[in-house]
């Protein structure tokens, strides 16, 4: 009895440890999509045992990340400034009722324009780290096989009222994404590796 009784202890301590790291090389990936000075200061989405969404880690500065989907194919985590929140809150939301990208795009276009969806009122920035091999190597605390992109939010943003191609004029350049919407951003794709 005693024998199974330490056999229980151990097994709940072995799995309480592998949760622990788990969580912490959530947070240690994800946080890598962060400029490095941001890095230790940022609230942290991840994924529990049942692949939920929750929060790893409260935040104390003005970023928050999302840790790499571990029922996703490849590698993609991210940060963003905290005032797009309600923007990223709401496409989650949509995604969970299964709409598809068309789909949430337009709810969230009509929400935007009637006032139900809160948009940043300056310049808003995500961070993004990914690739279809990336893998995070705990080892390392790097992630390899990924590049990073940066999104700019600047809703309903024109190529008129920025002066940004509506394409990238060179690799790794500038480019405006979905003008004169809601979801109007600058677009940056660092070169591939």
């Amino acid at each position: 009895m005693k024998f199974n009784i330490l056999i229980l202890l151990v097994g709940i301590s072995l799995t309480s440890f592998a949760q622990e790291q788990s969580t912490n090389n959530q947070i240690a990936a994800a946080v890598m999509a962060a400029p490095e000075s941001q890095q230790a200061g940022a609230m942290v989405y991840g994924f529990d045992g049942n692949g939920d969404l929750i929060v790893l880690r409260k935040g104390s500065n003005e970023l928050i990340c999302l840790a790499d989907n571990p029922k996703k194919k490849g590698f993609n985590v991210a940060c963003y400034h905290k005032d797009l929140e309600p923007f990223m809150a709401r496409s989650r939301e949509l995604r969970k009722e299964g709409k598809n990208n068309g789909e949430i795009f337009d709810i969230k276009e009509a929400e935007a324009k009637a006032g139900k969806l809160v948009l940043p009122k300056q310049a808003t920035t995500l961070h993004i780290l990914s690739g279809p091999d990336g893998k995070y190597n705990a080892e390392t605390g790097k992630v390899d096989n990924a590049n990073y992109r940066y999104v700019v939010y600047i809703p309903y943003a024109t190529q008129e009222s920025s002066g940004l191609p509506l394409k990238p004029v060179v690799n790794g350049g500038p480019w405006l994404m979905n003008p004169g919407s809601h979801r109007a951003h600058i677009m940056i794709s660092t070169p591939k590796n």
